[in-house]
């Protein structure tokens, strides 16, 4: 199997019970650094709160475009004011990644976990998903590219040498960039999301590019993988839209204990017929 064939794509099972695999204790991120990007609202609040309140010396660091806003996290700095940090971080404005790359350096020096949890899946005040190819036009292609693709991945670049510094043989470092089974080709759920489905493979692609980087390089002390949520109720996506939505804080806490498991043990495909919808390869 290639390095490329090792970027797995996680999401959450219809049948709860079978996943014996999963528990819903994240020990091994006890006492780590852990940075949440897309933290003020939706599942990655969700990820923020379950870092703070089911670990015990554990940091997190949460970024999102607009802190002053951000209720849900501040609600948690108050309750969390020695363990939880908000900084402000547009997938859009680079520089605004290198702040708080140098803020995480000057605090911590390093990260054990990087989680990038936001993903545009229509243009704001509007409502545009472009589901027609007459209505594509390059301005949404642009933005949803920028946002989806070039911004996490640019978030990993900034932050590649603190995982770099809290990853080591013993304790692996991650990075989890979530998205969406929808995006991977073959696929067809949400078909003729144009913008939103090849935005989100080319994060694939690139975050597979990643890995295969650092296993060429020896960098063994890192994971980057590609994590599906299930079907959750966001912002922007009717209920009535969706055959089945999953509560935020059971997929957070499958998800946070897959990394768990990502962290001690090799990537690995899950063979059941009634889970390879959610499990697969890349």
């Amino acid at each position: 199997m290639n390095s490329l064939m090792k970027l797995k794509f996680v999401g959450c099972p219809k049948s709860f019970s079978r996943l014996r695999m999963f528990s819903s204790e994240i020990k091994r991120l006890e006492g780590s650094v852990s940075m949440v990007q897309g933290a003020s609202t939706g599942i990655g609040l969700e990820f923020v709160k379950q870092l703070l309140e089911k670990t015990k010396e554990g940091h997190v660091v949460a970024t999102c475009s607009n802190p002053s806003v951000a209720t849900g996290l501040l609600e948690l700095k108050n309750k969390f004011a020695d363990r939880l940090d908000i900084h402000r971080l547009h997938l859009t404005n680079y520089s605004t990644i290198e702040e708080t790359a140098k803020a995480v350096e000057d605090k911590y020096g390093c990260l054990n976990l990087l989680i990038n949890a936001f993903s545009l899946i229509s243009i704001p005040r509007g409502g545009h998903t472009d589901k027609a190819l007459d209505i594509i036009n390059k301005a949404s292609l642009l933005r949803f590219y920028e946002v989806n693709a070039i911004g996490p991945i640019m978030v990993l670049k900034g932050m590649l040498p603190l995982l770099k510094a809290g990853g080591t043989d013993s304790e692996i470092a991650v990075v989890a960039n979530i998205s969406h089974t929808a995006a991977s080709i073959g696929a067809t759920d949400l078909r003729c999301w144009h913008s939103y489905q090849s935005s989100q493979d080319t994060l694939h692609q690139l975050t597979g590019g990643v890995l295969m980087e650092l296993q060429q390089s020896k960098e063994d002390g890192i994971k980057c993988i590609v994590l599906h949520p299930g079907v959750i109720h966001i912002a922007g996506v009717s209920p009535a839209r969706v055959r089945r939505h999953l509560p935020k804080e059971y997929s957070a806490r499958m998800l946070l204990s897959y990394i768990n498991e990502v962290k001690t043990s090799e990537l690995r495909p899950v063979y059941s017929d009634n889970l390879r919808r959610y499990f697969y390869f890349v």
